[in-house]
């Protein structure tokens, strides 16, 4: 049988070849627990001491411990060295300078756009309005044959809108919600439904392939041109401010008789005129009217009974005049110089 010394020295030299292989600090981790474990060598060479006489144990025991605390030593030192060799390998292929000062992490914050939209629908709930969502693709019925427009009329050209397959289209304005919420309900119905709309035109300072719009409807008995305009003026009031100058003409449009226009002075060049208002001093933001009775109808209510008023907005236009922006195509381009301008 081998002697404790002759079993210290192989355990010993054992140790030193495999910690010459050792090339991680994985490695280094495994050996501890291998050789200084419960069930490692060491502690049986403590076990192993019942075999030696009463006078060999006191110094054989001093040898183990020693022996232990010499491989523990080479371990920790390993390890040391080699988690230092493998910290500077990562920094090296990061190419991370850990000396630099870390990054400022930035909120995010809404798009002014939809700023606008939350504070035009604050507004109007307020005023007794409930809000309704439509589809961005939807067919010519809802975005055109139930609102009154007749075959040949304009806008439903090619050139004006966006046909997609199998008599679908992309909503040339949020009114499509209109037809779709007087067959879901019954009268009262006092709705704003407010989304994106799309029309082919020329990408200019004022106008864009793609904008955003609220649309509203009050449709109840005895509802008149009367309570439309004073609808207007209280939220023209809320939005633009008492100061805020505006004007009413008369329009058509095909699903309101009779219709009107809102413009407000334009604030980019005080009314002087500027390519944003086109030369006139003022930018329409609103068209409005009183619903005709050909829409109640394709709805299934009844004009001889039910009358109702329905408006459009521009939030784009509403934008610039509140934010006194000059061109409209900002408000797409991501430019994050503009954009952390609004809080």
């Amino acid at each position: 049988m081998t002697s404790i010394p002759e079993q210290i020295g192989e355990l010993r030299a054992q140790f030193l070849k495999e910690l010459s292989e050792a090339f991680t600090s994985k490695d280094l981790e495994a050996m501890k627990v291998k050789y200084l474990g419960k069930k490692g060598p060491v502690q049986a060479l403590m076990q192993n001491l019942r075999h030696a006489t009463p006078e060999e144990r006191p110094h054989l025991g001093k040898v183990i411990n020693d022996l232990k605390e010499e491989l523990l030593l080479h371990c920790d030192h390993s390890i040391i060295r080699l988690k230092r060799q493998e910290l500077e390998k990562r920094l090296a292929s990061e190419w991370l300078d850990a000396t630099l000062p870390g990054r400022r992490n930035f909120l995010g914050r809404r798009h002014p756009i939809q700023q606008m939209v939350k504070k035009i629908l604050d507004i109007l709930i307020g005023m007794g309005f409930s809000v309704q969502l439509g589809p961005d693709v939807d067919t010519d019925y809802y975005n055109f044959g139930g609102l009154n427009f007749p075959d040949d009329h304009p806008a439903r050209d090619m050139q004006d809108t966006f046909y997609l397959e199998k008599g679908y289209l992309l909503r040339t304005h949020t009114t499509n919600v209109q037809v779709h919420m007087m067959e879901q309900a019954a009268p009262p119905l006092r709705i704003v439904s407010p989304g994106r709309a799309f029309r082919n035109e020329d990408i200019s300072a004022r106008s864009h392939i793609f904008f955003h719009q609220i649309d509203g409807f009050y449709i109840d008995q005895g509802v008149s041109f009367a309570d439309l305009m004073g609808m207007m003026d209280e939220f023209m009031s809320k939005i633009l401010g008492e100061k805020a100058q505006t004007r009413f003409r008369p329009s058509y449009f095909p699903f309101v008789e009779p219709g009107m226009e809102v413009d407000v002075r334009c604030t980019a060049c005080k009314g002087d005129g500027c390519r944003l208002c086109k030369h006139t001093g003022w930018l329409e933001i609103l068209g409005a009217g009183l619903i005709h009775p050909n829409v109640l109808k394709k709805g299934n209510i009844d004009p001889e009974v039910y009358s109702g008023y329905a408006w459009g907005m521009g939030i784009e236009r509403l934008a610039i005049l509140q934010y006194d922006i000059p061109d409209i195509r900002l408000f797409t381009e991501n430019d994050i110089r503009f954009l952390e301008q609004f809080s």
